[in-house]
């Protein structure tokens, strides 16, 4: 039997509110996280994903207080991202009613904290998040950024991906920097690139502008479909977007 394929709403949260740019640049106010969370659980969203997009570059931790009301909120796995600096940070986002917890700049500058939090509280917690931009400068013509894709490294996207699975992680937030708020589609050169070395779980993550753009993401290999934008704006349900995702042919939760 088929496993379905997942759709995932993102809340990207910025002092408090639910914020949304264009290529992580020029960001506008959404909404409340907790009513949005609620909206997209009753129309039927598989996963909430919600990041604080400024913790890091903040220097703050998340802000556990708002997970644990988006958590009472919701009845789906929750995954939380943004400032997770170590296992104690894990912890308390675990405790404050979170199901998964992504790592990016941290694990970038500390590739150990993966390791760490896989042993203490295994894989299926752990989601590698990445933000990544083209590049000529790297083999596979991907590069990973931090602190809220500020800061772009040389680090090769693919390689990292691959060492951060052999540390410990159990999925894949792969971000597209270049599409992100664009609507012009996922980049499907770069979820197929993902797919054909990764033996954990992708999410494609940047671009979605309609609910058509979401069968080619999992044609080209991805697990899950992340947006904000279409969902925020009203522009299309997460309801509407299965219908189309089923009507190509995908398995998906009802």
């Amino acid at each position: 039997m088929s496993v379905a394929v997942r759709i995932i709403p993102c809340l990207d949260v910025a002092e408090g509110r639910v914020v949304k740019g264009v290529n992580f640049l020029n960001l506008r106010d959404q909404g409340d996280p907790v009513e949005l969370a609620q909206k997209y659980y009753e129309q039927g969203a598989d996963e909430i994903t919600f990041l604080d997009v400024k913790a890091t570059v903040d220097n703050r931790s998340t802000m556990f207080d708002l997970v644990a009301r988006t958590a009472d909120a919701v009845f789906i796995p929750l995954t939380v991202g943004g400032g997770v600096r170590s296992v104690e940070d894990v912890s308390k986002l675990l405790a404050s009613g979170a199901d998964k917890v992504g790592v990016n700049s941290a694990a970038i500058s500390r590739p150990s904290l993966i390791d760490d939090i896989s042993t203490r509280y295994g894989a299926q917690v752990l989601v590698l998040s990445l933000d990544i931009t083209r590049s000529t400068e790297t083999v596979s013509g991907f590069v990973v950024t931090t602190h809220g894709g500020r800061q772009v490294t040389d680090i090769d996207a693919l390689a990292w991906a691959q060492e951060a699975i052999e540390r410990g992680a159990g999925e894949l937030l792969v971000n597209s920097i270049d599409a992100d708020g664009t609507k012009d589609g996922f980049d499907i050169e770069l979820i197929s690139a993902m797919r054909e070395m990764s033996s954990v779980p992708v999410i494609a993550s940047g671009g979605a502008g309609s609910a058509a753009d979401f069968a080619p993401a999992f044609a080209a290999g991805a697990d899950a479909a992340l947006a904000a934008s279409i969902f925020h704006t009203g522009a299309v349900t997460i309801g509407e977007v299965k219908e189309f995702v089923a009507a190509a042919g995908y398995e998906v939760r009802v």
